[in-house]
């Protein structure tokens, strides 16, 4: 039996965060009723509380207004919190809004690190510097009234059981963002803070026949006759194998891919809606490109004997997930790529059908 969510526990979007001494407290101010989530500053456990603690006049709380919490986050010796501290709001999607996050902040939760060795205290400083760069992260978007993880197609397949589970519970876990740190949050049951966080891009047309690059965002709107055609793009980055170029090439053993990305076009128009879905990732092969000095570092392809293996898992899991698939070759036929167009190539034979149709450009 799947647990369905409590209509009353939807996800809330507007908390204050008090910081106590000893714990931090969420409290939610949205109209929501609920009880308040507090999370210990010594250890990072979670419970939920009825009231606010009281204060000493000597030492009075700081308290900001949050949007999210994103997750918590265990390293070496310590545990933090991480929360949406400032949003803006991008569109909307099926008459729900859609928010880019704007700023997150970092809470350390726990005092264990006083603890630890020197040299646990050397690492935890230097992994902590890097959970910093985090609340820079680009690209992050939610929402919390829809699934934006799921394509139009899949969403509306949903059954009537699963649209009434918590957005969480509905969500691909490829383009969770924070898929690992709602861990904490899941095992405590606590739904109503439980908000799903998708990176890539979208972007939405505005009442305007024209182009806009305000905000770093292409915002465009068709017009047919007097009817106004709607176009709402999303690419959703897979968060398996993620890296940048060159550092994370080709697919793992499970046919899994670097730098996996899902892109979407969706077009409204009269309460219609249709939707047109490619993906891209990285050549399905056991390969790498070792940086160096040069301009163009040279590919070495690993384990050649299993890419057949590679390959077939590979497009054996996008059938899975999309059904029929037109595979379109854009690997360069020459030079260092010109070795992996054909290994990729003789990979490809066995996988022709008319399942899975393939085209090289």
């Amino acid at each position: 039996m799947m647990e369905k969510a409590d209509p009353a526990q939807k996800l809330y979007n507007r908390m204050r965060l008090w910081e106590f001494p000893d714990q931090y407290v969420v409290e939610p101010t949205d109209g929501s009723s609920g009880s308040f989530l507090a999370i210990s500053r010594v250890d990072g456990s979670m419970n939920l509380i009825d009231e606010i603690p009281h204060c000493s006049s000597l030492r009075v709380p700081k308290i900001r207004t949050i949007f999210g919490v994103v997750g918590m986050l265990k390293l070496l010796a310590g545990s933090y919190l991480l929360v949406i501290t400032e949003r803006e709001c991008v569109g909307s999607y099926l008459g729900h809004p859609i928010f880019k996050i704007s700023s997150m902040k970092v809470f350390p939760c726990d005092q264990s690190l006083k603890n630890s060795s020197e040299e646990q205290k050397k690492m935890e400083t230097e992994f902590y510097r890097l959970l910093n760069v985090a609340e820079r992260t680009p690209g992050l978007y939610f929402s919390y009234d829809v699934n934006i993880t799921l394509s139009t197609q899949r969403l509306h397949d949903l059954g009537d059981e699963s649209k009434l589970l918590p957005l969480w519970r509905q969500a691909d876990p490829r383009f969770l963002w924070n898929n690992y740190m709602m861990e904490v949050l899941i095992d405590n049951k606590l739904d109503p803070y439980l908000l799903p966080v998708v990176q890539g891009n979208i972007l939405f047309s505005v009442p305007i026949l024209s182009l806009n690059w305000s905000s770093g965002f292409q915002n465009f709107q068709a017009a047919i006759g007097k009817d106004i055609l709607d176009v709402m793009l999303i690419a959703r980055r897979c968060t398996r194998r993620t890296g940048t170029r060159m550092w994370r090439r080709g697919a793992d053993s499970d046919g899994y891919v670097a730098n996996f990305v899902e892109t979407e076009q969706i077009v409204q128009l009269n309460g219609h809606t249709a939707s047109f879905v490619q993906v891209r990732g990285s050549i399905p092969l056991l390969w790498d490109q070792i940086v160096d000095l040069t301009y163009k570092p040279k590919f070495e392809i690993v384990r050649l004997e299993e890419a057949p293996r590679v390959v077939d898992r590979h497009f054996l899991d996008l059938r899975k997930k999309y059904g029929n698939i037109v595979a379109v070759d854009l690997i360069n036929k020459h030079g260092g790529e010109g070795r992996l167009c054909e290994k990729f190539g003789d990979a490809m034979q066995h996988i022709a059908s008319d399942e899975c149709e393939i085209f090289a450009l």
